[in-house]
């Protein structure tokens, strides 16, 4: 007996019992559904169907499939004609072009595309969507914050709850990229409560968790972060992880390695490389890199180098590309690697702030210590003017570790503040790397805080497995229990410094007196000194005391 309604295809029942699914956030039935509607020969090809099946397959990760349905549907609608829904569709492309696959081009496409309908046919409920997609693609922050600021006021006059929390969010991505980062967290904090509250859709919670995240990222506010993560621990236990592409996915990796958490860090920076395969190679170059991070973390150095082959001409890559070359003894050239991306990013935007640490590193294996104490001032003085602590951070550890390769005493004081915030920021792995330099540069003139400190930073990286942090810690710590302090590099002359650091490149007698315009007896005198006052057998031996010690 015919059960449909005479009016009714026999796929109607199923197509409603796949909208009901998805209302639900029941994803596998959803496209259970929609995929026997689409096996159905009046419901082939169906703008409807296949629009919900993207929906389905896009919460279920499946990316690819997901787009490649979605441009279906467009042209269903278009064919109709339906603009409204063709539009619509358009903006969903434009955003997830750009978000999953990284594909600015097509993205911008599609956002044109959507723009000539919304004008040509007068959809004004639409005008704020395209407003807010575009100001997602804008290069300026300024330009970005404004067209948010609009969408936003459009929102307020349509009550479209949905478009209001999604503007939020952008504003709050421009005014953190601005560096106005108490000012941009309050708009995402707000965008965030209101989305898991369920004041919008189900994909609002992608959408402003997914931005919260890179703008908390950019400015290291990561245990605000892990706030916004457990609030939506209801929401991922109900519907799934909201967290769909793979950049989204990256950011929530590189939360959990800052936090200490390593073992999950490493499963969710595989995850964001699954959903990169069918990305541009900027997308994979980004997760990637966070992995490289925690490989050299793990002291895991040829597999970070591995990883980053072939993806070394990608922003994304330069801090990690530039560590390695710093672990490598390369001084010069991690220099001119970081110069390259600090010249195309800026030296005055969040995201320089490593590459900025990093720079002042390879300043100071080249001896240029007035360079890299200035440099760390500067970014201790943006990080305080701009009110972020991972700046401030980075800037006072900068000027401890170029102070302390001076042997100057001041040391101590820039480091301890560099140890303060990041105890702060909640970055354990951070905190002990400071705690270690802490130690070596006070360990002259306080041998038992020094071992205390040394101590701590070694629980620390026992903690998350930092395996080379344990052996240059554990060495230093046996030179205390050997000697009753460590050999002290503060006995070394700025002299002797300089001469340690050329030795360190691989340079012979001849070449440290060449380049220094020293005699060669003069050199050699320096290196037996140098040995003498290290404790060590060899050039080679001290050198890797160098290196391991922060001396470089």
């Amino acid at each position: 007996m015919d059960t449909h309604h005479p009016s009714q295809p026999p796929s109607a029942p199923t197509i409603e019992a796949g909208q009901q699914a998805l209302e639900r956030g029941a994803w596998e039935e959803a496209r259970s559904a929609f995929e026997r509607a689409m096996r159905s020969s009046e419901q082939e090809g169906s703008a409807e169907v296949l629009s919900g099946l993207a929906e389905a397959l896009w919460w279920l990760g499946e990316i690819r499939e997901s787009l490649e349905c979605w441009e279906r549907a467009y042209s269903g609608f278009r064919r109709r004609p339906d603009p409204a829904q063709a539009a619509s569709i358009a903006i969903q492309l434009g955003v997830l072009y750009d978000a999953n696959l990284g594909n600015h081009a097509a993205a911008a496409g599609w956002v044109a595309r959507a723009a000539r309908l919304v004008e040509e046919h007068s959809l004004e409920p639409l005008q704020g969507w395209v407003l807010l997609a575009r100001a997602a693609g804008a290069a300026d922050p300024g330009q970005h914050e404004a067209l948010a600021r609009q969408a936003h006021r459009l929102s307020r006059t349509s009550e479209d709850r949905h478009l209001e929390l999604c503007a939020l969010t952008q504003i709050g991505v421009a005014l953190i990229d601005q560096g106005r980062i108490t000012e941009g967290m309050t708009f995402h904090d707000e965008a965030m409560a209101g989305a898991l509250a369920g004041e919008g859709e189900l994909d609002t919670v992608v959408f402003t968790a997914c931005e919260m995240m890179a703008s908390y990222s950019s400015c290291a506010q990561y245990e605000r972060m892990a706030q916004w993560i457990r609030a939506a621990d209801k929401f991922v236990e109900r519907y799934g992880c909201p967290y769909l592409n793979a950049s989204c996915r990256t950011h929530y990796g590189q939360v959990l390695f800052a936090t200490g958490d390593w073992p999950r860090a490493e499963e969710e920076l595989h995850a964001a490389l699954r959903l990169s395969e069918n990305s541009l190679p900027a997308v994979q170059a980004r997760a990637l890199a966070n992995l490289a991070e925690l490989r050299l973390a793990q002291g895991r150095v040829e597999e970070a180098e591995r990883l980053m082959s072939g993806f070394e001409d990608h922003d994304a890559s330069a801090p990690v590309c530039t560590r390695i070359h710093l672990l490598q003894g390369k001084f010069a050239l991690a220099a001119a690697t970081a110069q390259r991306w600090l010249d195309v990013i800026g030296e005055m935007r969040l995201e320089s702030t490593s590459l900025l640490e990093l720079m002042g590193e390879a300043e100071i294996g080249q001896a240029q210590i007035e360079a890299a104490t200035g440099r760390g001032r500067t970014l201790a003085e943006m990080g305080s003017t701009l009110d972020c602590q991972v700046m401030l951070a980075r800037g006072e550890r900068l000027q401890g570790r170029a102070l302390a390769a001076a042997s100057d005493p001041a040391a101590k004081v820039h480091l301890d503040a560099a140890l303060r915030a990041f105890v702060r920021l909640e970055m354990p792995y951070e905190a002990a790397r400071t705690r270690l330099m802490l130690a070596r540069a006070i360990r002259g003139s306080e041998p038992e805080i020094a071992e205390a400190e040394a101590r701590a930073a070694l629980a620390a990286f026992e903690n998350v497995g930092a395996v080379t942090d344990i052996e240059s810690t554990t060495i230093l710590l046996r030179e205390f229990k050997r000697t009753g302090k460590a050999p002290d590099p503060a006995s070394l002359t700025r002299r002797e410094l300089e001469v340690l650091r050329l030795v360190a490149q691989g340079l012979s007698d001849k070449e440290v007196a060449t380049m220094l315009v020293l005699s060669r007896h003069t050199v050699h005198r320096h290196v037996h000194s140098i040995l003498t006052k290290l404790d060590r057998p060899s050039r080679t031996a001290a050198t890797a005391y160098a290196v391991r010690h922060g001396l470089l």
